[in-house]
């Protein structure tokens, strides 16, 4: 599978994603430094958030085949500036987060991770699974065997 890096601000679901992207069971826990996930890179928001550690996404970025910024749709305000993809050498795709929640606003999202410079992007809710299949496919590479197909044969 690709590797992918994810960034967002703090509560943007960054945690509960990684662990719905690894069929793990959904329980809240606040990421304290950089973990890496075989093929995920999960950040924690500060780094994001603040100046001082902003220098060091770049570097998981260089580590990462895409780097997914994730905006939930709850969030009041948009932490990345316009057309800041342009910044990434790698592919960089959107990933709205929490679409189910009350007061999600799915719209707004997508138009600030459009300013952004994000072409693709994925609607997730993370409790649910719902959209994380699709990005589990989008990651996949030749040869990859999904979850979902583990102990499957192909028929030929």
């Amino acid at each position: 599978m690709k590797k992918i890096v994810l960034i967002g601000r703090s509560e943007a679901g960054k945690t509960t994603l990684t662990q719905a992207l690894r069929g793990e069971k959904i329980h809240y826990h606040k990421t304290q430094y950089v973990n890496h996930f075989d093929v995920i890179v999960d950040t924690p928001g500060e780094y994001a958030q603040t100046k001082g550690l902003g220098h060091a996404l770049a570097l998981y970025t260089y580590e990462s085949d895409i780097v997914g910024l994730l905006v939930s749709a709850t969030e009041p305000y948009c932490l990345f500036p316009p057309c800041i993809t342009c910044m990434a050498n790698r592919e960089v795709i959107g990933i709205v987060t929490k679409i189910h929640e009350p007061g999600a606003d799915t719209n707004r999202a997508t138009a600030w991770l459009k300013l952004a410079g994000c072409e693709k992007i994925f609607y997730v809710d993370s409790k649910t699974q719902e959209g994380v299949p699709e990005i589990l496919e989008y990651l996949r590479e030749d040869g990859d065997v999904m979850p979902w197909e583990q102990g499957k044969t192909k028929t030929k």
